[in-house]
């Protein structure tokens, strides 16, 4: 059944499992206080989703996430883009 429902996940968002747990990892485990980790999440969020993402949208999502400066989940990031 597990196999299925990542399968299915796979189909519909077109990211394979491996590189959305790779994110997910690299998401529990990073300092959203240290600037050049949250810009790599945020580049990597983005060429997951297939969403182009400006130095400017960039920017502004890395102030906005450096100023909350609490733990960011990949759905949060999501809703950013």
């Amino acid at each position: 059944m597990q196999n299925s429902f990542f399968k299915a996940i796979e189909n519909k968002t077109g990211v394979s499992m491996d590189e959305l747990f790779t994110l997910a990892n690299a998401i529990s485990y990073a300092d959203f206080t240290d600037e050049d980790q949250v810009r790599k999440v945020v580049r990597k969020v983005g060429s997951l989703a297939k969403k182009p993402v400006s130095q400017e949208l960039e920017d502004q999502l890395t102030k906005s996430i450096l100023q909350s400066g609490g733990s960011l989940s990949l759905s949060d990031i999501e809703k950013m883009l």
